[in-house]
């Protein structure tokens, strides 16, 4: 059964939007300099969500570029926006190309999925992620013209796919 929860909150402006990518930049800044960590950061304002992407000639950004790692500073990062804004923040990190990384490991999932299905499942469940990870598989699964609902709560919200 799906469970579809309704948020009584308008859409952030694209000045909102740009104001948390402003916050979110000065706050990933510091923390790239307690790490002495180099690197350049790319505001980005798309799909209702601000997007802040940070990139480096200097190969020290790879200890921060692993999906999880990249997740946790995602949900810091939001915290300290929400704390400066006082609005709940949906903003979007990516560090040294590691949302690539983590669509090309949701594409082997649903690939993985699928073939469960060639081999006569009726549906094939992947794990549990985050709302933007779930919108991606979704969005990889329509392209293979198949169909994905979310289930479950919080944490354990996952994505269950099948056949049309």
């Amino acid at each position: 059964m799906t469970t579809e929860h309704v948020h009584e909150r308008s859409e952030p402006t694209a000045e909102q939007l740009e104001n948390e990518g402003d916050v979110a930049a000065d706050f990933i800044e510091e923390l790239l300099d307690i790490a002495d960590i180099d690197g350049d950061l790319n505001l980005d304002v798309r799909q209702g969500r601000a997007y802040v992407s940070v990139e480096s000639e200097d190969s020290s950004i790879a200890t921060l570029s692993d999906p999880d790692t990249v997740q946790a500073l995602q949900e810091i990062t939001r915290l300290a926006v929400q704390s400066t804004t006082g609005s709940f923040s949906r903003l979007i990190l990516d560090v040294g190309g590691s949302r690539d990384v983590r669509r090309q490991q949701l594409e082997k999932l649903v690939d993985a999925a699928v073939l469960k299905l060639d081999d006569g499942a009726s549906q094939a469940s992947l794990p549990s992620m985050s709302s933007y990870e779930r919108k991606l598989v979704h969005d990889i699964v329509a392209d293979k013209s198949l169909v994905s609902e979310s289930y479950g709560e919080g944490a354990d919200r996952h994505t269950v796919i099948r056949r049309r």
